[in-house]
């Protein structure tokens, strides 16, 4: 076993580390497990504890600016108290949970650019604590949110960026101190009258929250501006609706029917409230998204059902806006 790692907080001949992952790729609400590798330095040592943490990058607003931040977002303790004799290899086997809402860094085997997720070990040694370098994780959607991205594609949109906003969305269940925001250019059919659209996932066992984000271009006689829309999506329903037919619907609704500030079929966002990326609104009525109100089989649904996606042949052109 090679000790990639020794750790600078307890100079030379001190202990050293090493995180193994039995694989690197997990999904929200999964775990990731493998070993923590200890070696004993030149002198016996008092381990007070090891504990591992999820890290990623977070755009944060500081007045007129923004700025990124590397966020430990999850953590837990590994093993408490110990003596590491000098020399002593020791392995620690753990199972790390991976929160429902970690955001999505990988699809169909792509990065999506943006986006920087790793694990990190935390080694204390007499009040002294060495944080090392990060193991990468690739995330990978639920088969739900895979569901919505490849109607995205299918539809013609080009994947943008992703990235992470320090902040929470009004009336959604939260835990995290950001939300994902992946940014789509417009399909061709909808570019005339939405620059980007940008979609979130809220996630929890039991459901998650789709938020979409349509930049509205302004027309001759028609405001520009956001458009919203949230809705709730249970994952043991709706499982044979055709979602692009649904997000086609709901951005025609968007270019068509509704005046910026406003999201189709029941679900309204005014001024004046509450912030989402700089925007002020409050919820409106519940309802379905799609042509006559409801998805059959969800009363409050976009997508639902743990439905594996199939991998997509327009994976190369989903993924052409890539910087």
């Amino acid at each position: 076993m090679v000790f990639k790692k020794m750790l600078a907080a307890f100079g030379v001949g001190g202990p050293s580390v090493d995180t193994v992952l039995d694989s690197p790729v997990c999904q929200p609400g999964g775990q990731l497990t493998g070993k923590v590798y200890l070696k004993g330095g030149e002198t016996p040592v008092d381990i007070e504890h090891v504990a591992l943490g999820l890290v990623t990058r977070v755009e944060v607003e500081g007045g007129d600016y923004e700025h990124d931040a590397h966020v430990e977002f999850h953590r837990i303790p590994v093993a408490g108290a110990f003596r590491l004799e000098a020399g002593e290899q020791r392995a620690v086997p753990f199972q790390f949970p991976v929160p429902w809402e970690t955001p999505i860094t990988d699809l169909y085997g792509q990065h999506l650019h943006g986006m920087t997720m790793g694990l990190r070990t935390e080694l204390a040694v007499a009040r002294a604590v060495d944080k090392g370098d990060l193991d990468p994780v690739s995330v990978q959607p639920l088969p739900a949110q895979e569901r919505i991205l490849e109607a995205f594609a299918r539809l013609g949109f080009r994947f943008k960026r992703a990235d992470l906003e320090h902040g929470h969305i009004h009336g959604v269940a939260q835990t995290l101190p950001f939300y994902q925001e992946i940014e789509f250019f417009a399909a061709p059919q909808y570019a005339h009258r939405v620059n980007e659209v940008e979609l979130t996932f809220v996630a929890n066992p039991n459901f998650m929250d789709v938020i979409l984000e349509a930049d509205k271009r302004s027309g001759l006689f028609t405001p520009g501006g956001d458009n919203f829309g949230h809705l709730r999506v249970e994952y043991a329903t709706a499982h044979a609706t055709d979602w692009a037919a649904e997000i086609d619907a709901w951005m025609r609704a968007v270019i068509e029917r509704y005046p910026a500030g406003h999201a189709p079929y029941g679900h309204e966002y005014h001024h004046g409230h509450e912030y989402h990326h700089g925007h002020e609104y409050h919820h409106g009525h519940g309802g379905g998204l799609g042509a006559g109100g409801a998805i059959a089989g969800a009363a409050a649904g976009f997508i639902g059902g743990m439905v594996a996606g199939e991998v997509i042949d327009e994976i190369g052109d989903f993924f052409e806006g890539e910087e």
